[in-house]
Parts: structure tokens; C-alpha cells; sequence
């Protein structure tokens, strides 16, 4: 029997597999129950062009809660600048296995609505 943890890793495991072949860059986010954090890598995997996440200095003076709805907008947002600004634009939305629900999908409407394209 999996526990939670385990489903969540093995279901990431499929959609790497997905976006690896399609060759493009790939949004990977990471959420905890205190913060949620997003990562862009290069199409081959090895390089991270851009990040974000709510541990930034930066952010923790701005928000008053790193693990809420608000918090991931304002990660998609500032994922989707520092993106565009390495010069990417279309990327794979890697949810690693989160379920498109609440945090993760504010997070993906914020950066699409920023001008990341997925």
C-alpha cells in the first residue's frame, strides 16, 4: 500500500516522462503546507532558468501567508516575468503530481494570465 506522498511521486514520474519527450521547458512547482515555490528548467532538464518561491526574502515582508491561494498567484506571476525575461515563453506545466485544484491552479492561472503560454 502507497501512502500519499508516494501516489503524489509516482503520478510526477508519468508527466515528466510526457514532458521530456516533448522537448520544451518545463514549470515544475513545489507546494508544502507553509510555502509553494515554482521552477523553470531548460528543455533538457539540467538547468534552472528562472525560479520562484514565497521562502524569497523579498516576498516573506509582502505576504502574510506563504500557503494560501494569494501567495501562489503572486508565484505564478513572478514566475512568468522571470520567464519571459530568460526568453521563454511556451513551457510544460509540471504539477508533480498535485492535483489541479486550488493553490497549483492559481498558480497556473496567474502565469498564464502573465504571459506563459501552456
Amino acid at each position: 500500500m502507497m501512502n500519499k506522498n508516494e501516489s503524489r511521486i509516482r503520478r510526477s514520474r508519468q508527466t515528466r516522462i510526457k514532458i521530456a519527450e516533448l522537448g520544451v521547458p518545463r514549470v515544475a512547482i513545489m507546494r508544502t503546507n507553509m510555502h509553494i515555490s515554482a521552477q523553470l528548467f531548460s528543455p533538457c532538464g539540467t538547468k534552472v532558468l528562472a525560479a520562484a518561491s514565497t521562502m524569497e526574502k523579498d516576498l516573506r515582508t509582502t505576504l502574510t501567508n506563504g500557503g494560501n491561494s494569494n501567495a501562489a498567484k503572486e508565484i505564478g506571476k513572478l514566475i512568468a516575468e522571470r520567464a519571459l525575461k530568460a526568453g521563454v515563453t511556451e513551457v510544460a506545466f509540471d504539477r508533480s503530481g498535485f492535483r489541479y485544484h486550488g493553490r497549483v491552479k492559481a498558480l497556473a492561472e496567474a502565469a498564464r494570465e502573465a504571459g506563459l503560454k501552456f
